[in-house]
């Protein structure tokens, strides 16, 4: 079976920035991730990370390019995960963050499962839309998404009783 995909770039322009391709469902997220580096102009060479996500583009699990987990061989790689084993009917959405210093960030949704055309070769690029700017896009931070400052009095912490922390048991 054939994935059909829009990779849209997370910015706030008025022109959408978007890219739409189809590939096979048994590739890997290596694949994906070289598809869509490539049908944006990027070389491939940066770290990139997809991240599985909910219908409100929450942030799941990272599956990156090399095994940066604990315990060697305990996270996901993009290279041994097959795009099919993510994303589905019921589960259509990743994150996609490619440069982690200057954090291009795309919401990659599948559009549609076809049949594999015999004529056709893949991954292939259906349609481009906009074209990326010199740089990656700023991120607006709410509020909400910021750490409140640390006030002693607000969070009922009295600084001349520290002593009584035992503070030394956790070494």
């Amino acid at each position: 079976m054939i994935y059909r995909f829009r990779v849209i770039l997370d910015n706030d322009t008025e022109e959408d920035i978007f890219r739409d391709f189809e590939i096979r469902e048994s590739d890997s997220l290596e694949d994906l991730h070289n598809t869509i580096a490539q049908s944006f102009g990027f070389d491939g060479t940066e770290m990139a990370s997809f991240y599985v996500s909910d219908e409100d583009w929450n942030q799941g699990e990272e599956i990156s390019m090399f095994d940066l987990g604990d315990v060697p061989g305990t996270s996901r790689t993009m290279g041994s995960t097959q795009i099919t084993t993510v994303v589905h009917e019921a589960s259509p959405r990743l994150i996609y963050v490619y440069d982690f210093l200057s954090m291009w960030t795309f919401f990659v949704e599948l559009a549609e499962i076809v049949e594999e055309a015999t004529s056709t070769d893949y991954p292939n690029l259906m349609f481009v839309h906009g074209q990326l700017p010199e740089s990656a896009p700023d991120k607006q931070f709410k509020a909400e998404d910021s750490l409140a400052p640390f006030d002693a009095e607000e969070d009922d912490l009295d600084m001349d009783r520290l002593d009584d922390l035992d503070l030394d048991s956790l070494y």
